[in-house]
């Protein structure tokens, strides 16, 4: 896709890696991983620390994907919160969950931190913000729920949330100070650099077509016409997915996130706008996401369409939704487009596949991959080097399409399209 359409703020740091499509012909390995975005990174860097030999290969480059193309906001939790994770998957099941997604911010600023990656950052917190009485009660049951497990949490009142964010339109909130932000493209390619430097081997532009298994081992095949043998395969291609493993892509709903950047704002809007650089998402049914990047901008997105974009026009509901927001940003000028896809699973959940032994995939970062897949990594990483499954946060699950999945995109857009009119009407 070309210019403006797909132009992202970030940046890779001065230091970025090249990356060739060089793989030798017949090489074994213990792990091949198929994607190196920010999932397959981590479980690369995480198996190569354990001792095993990592092969990635990547069918585009580093960052070209949606692990460089996010919203760079840090979320720890999942969709759910603790109780219904209890109801839903027992007590040990359910526990272990919970101290997994609690866990998940953690893991990224421990390892820029650690690793001392260069990715610009602010760990202030994310604010769920409440446009709705109801979202409100759900805000302090949420709140409730977390802050009895120690999480580092508060309820928001009006006055506090429009504060915090400069918006208009918000009854309250719930602040998390365990999130944050980063530079999403910085954080993949540092991930990439971390993990040659442990010794894994990444290739870029070699696009896996074709895997079969024979006498304990596996043989992965490449467009450019490499074979690889392996012990293990990780497919780390989420909302990228295509037909490498069968039926997997039609287990999840690939939809495009939108983003939009103004220009830097001046010393005084951004005095008001966000000024402790919190991240932002608000509780309406298609929400909208928002920060501040590190030169200063406004960063804001949201669903789009569900078809390729082809002009300007269609980010312009996020540019209405800024506009309704933040009235005084009305005259700064929007100079950055882009998008990048999300994956999203019915029951809004990751999924686990181990269709055949040693052939691992995981998809469905509903919105929150950069921490959740950050995390999911090493554990991947720790069950391959120990084959214990208790290494695993999710139960594994077997592949289920979605039934009339080639229809469910047109279903999906009806219903974005129900849910903008209902959001309207609660203005």
């Amino acid at each position: 896709m070309s210019a403006p359409f797909s132009d992202p703020i970030w940046q890779r740091p001065h230091a970025a890696i090249s990356l060739q499509p060089l793989v030798s012909a017949g090489k074994h390995v213990d792990v091949v991983v198929v994607g190196a975005g920010i999932m397959g990174l981590s479980t690369a860097l995480h198996a190569a620390r354990l001792g095993l030999v990592v092969q990635v290969l990547d069918a585009g480059d580093i960052g070209q994907g949606a692990s460089g193309l996010n919203g760079g906001q840090v979320i720890p939790g999942l969709k759910y919160d603790p109780e219904w994770l209890l109801e839903h998957f027992g007590a040990e099941r359910g526990e272990a969950l919970i101290s997994f997604a609690a866990s998940t911010a953690d893991s990224v600023f421990d390892l820029i931190r650690d690793e001392q990656l260069t990715v610009p950052f602010v760990r202030k917190g994310w604010i769920q913000a409440a446009h709705t009485e109801v979202a409100l009660k759900a805000a302090a049951n949420r709140d409730r729920q977390w802050r009895a497990r120690g999480a580092d949490a508060k309820l928001l009142s009006k006055a506090e949330v429009v504060a915090m964010t400069g918006a208009k339109g918000y009854l309250g909130g719930w602040l998390d100070r365990r999130a944050g932000v980063i530079d999403p493209l910085a954080y993949t390619s540092e991930l990439a650099r971390v993990a040659l430097a442990s010794g894994v081997e990444i290739a870029a532009r070699q696009k896996a077509v074709g895997l079969s298994r024979s006498g304990g081992s596996w043989r992965v095949e490449t467009e450019n016409g490499v074979t690889l043998q392996a012990k293990f395969v990780v497919v780390a291609t989420n909302a990228y997915t295509d037909s490498l493993i069968p039926g997997l892509a039609e287990t999840i709903v690939p939809l495009h996130s939108f983003q939009i950047a103004t220009a830097p704002l001046s010393s005084s809007l951004a005095g008001a706008i966000l000024p402790e650089g919190q991240a932002v998402s608000d509780s309406r049914r298609i929400l909208v996401y928002y920060r501040k990047s590190a030169d200063g901008r406004l960063v804001l997105g949201g669903r789009g369409r569900m078809a390729l974009p082809t002009s300007s026009a269609d980010w312009t509901h996020l540019e209405r939704a800024l506009r309704r927001l933040y009235p005084v940003l009305s005259g700064v000028a929007i100079e950055k487009r882009w998008f990048g896809r999300v994956a999203m699973t019915p029951d809004h959940l990751p999924h686990i596949h181990e269709p055949e032994p040693g052939l691992l995939a995981a998809v469905g970062c509903q919105g929150r991959g950069v921490g959740l897949m950050t995390a999911l990594g090493k554990c991947i990483a720790g069950y391959l080097s120990s084959g214990d499954v208790r290494q695993l946060p999710f139960p594994v699950s077997p592949i289920r399409p979605i039934p009339f999945h080639a229809f469910r995109q047109i279903g999906v857009a009806a219903t974005i399209a129900w849910y903008r009119t209902l959001d309207a009407l609660e203005r």
